[in-house]
């Protein structure tokens, strides 16, 4: 793994919100077949990454290649086609559509996977969304709209999967219901970026780490490594 190509390689980009910048160089790189964690505190820039890969808030300069492709300047619908899955941050949910509605609108096999993604095996992975089938989004919890929207990014059979603040604001049992569907994810060779405050389960699952601070990235290395500088926890994380 170490020497292949990056699936995802975003060097030195810089975003803004109007006049007000927010990325400053941030540059990460994620391998077919890892999951990496991108971590900071709150207002660092970590969503803002998460936009600017996805092309909702285009970056005005640096690199983004995906797939081998250059993708800083497409638009966001052509970034998901290429194969990125995204579960963004308040989940956003068709509330609407049917808990099935809302997998059928997203399923897809562009890239002619052997082993894709149906509803039936969303249903293993979730049960609570074969219960909840006919009901429509809006009324489901906040966890059931949670792993409806990782079900939903999936059935687009992502290369791909971000997960922006996967866990946050679940209850217990939740969470630990989407770690191990994580852990599962990670074991079939998904690869994934996903943005979380829980340190224990993302060292514990995820290969490799980035740490935001200020719009760029401060420190890189494997979980060994994070888990060996509980300073740098402290100084960046506020653990």
């Amino acid at each position: 793994m170490a020497d292949a190509v990056p699936l995802l390689e975003i060097e030195n980009i810089e975003t803004c919100y109007g006049l007000s910048q927010v990325l400053f160089g941030m540059s990460l790189s994620i391998k077919t077949g890892e999951m990496v964690a991108l971590m900071g505190r709150n207002g660092m820039g970590k969503t803002t990454t998460i936009r600017s890969i996805m092309g909702l808030t285009p970056a005005r300069a640096g690199t983004i290649r995906f797939a081998g492709q250059d993708v800083r300047m497409l638009p966001s619908f052509r970034i998901a086609q290429l194969g990125i899955g995204l579960v963004p941050e308040g989940r956003q949910i068709f509330p609407n559509l049917t808990v099935r509605e809302n997998l059928v609108a997203a399923s897809g096999n562009r890239l002619g996977s052997t082993d894709p993604w149906t509803i039936e095996k969303i249903h293993a992975l979730f049960p609570r969304l074969a219960e909840r089938g006919a009901n429509m989004g809006g009324t489901l919890s906040g966890g059931e709209q949670q792993m409806l929207a990782i079900g939903r990014a999936l059935m687009t059979n992502p290369l791909l999967l971000i997960l922006d603040e996967a866990t946050e604001g679940l209850a217990p049992l939740i969470r630990d219901e989407i770690w191990n569907c994580l852990s599962m994810l990670k074991a079939r060779g998904q690869s994934v970026l996903v943005i979380d405050k829980n340190v224990g389960n993302l060292t514990r699952i995820a290969d490799r780490h980035y740490i935001i601070e200020r719009g760029r990235a401060v420190w890189g290395g494997t979980s060994q490594e994070l888990i060996a500088e509980p300073d740098l926890q402290h100084r960046y994380l506020g653990i």
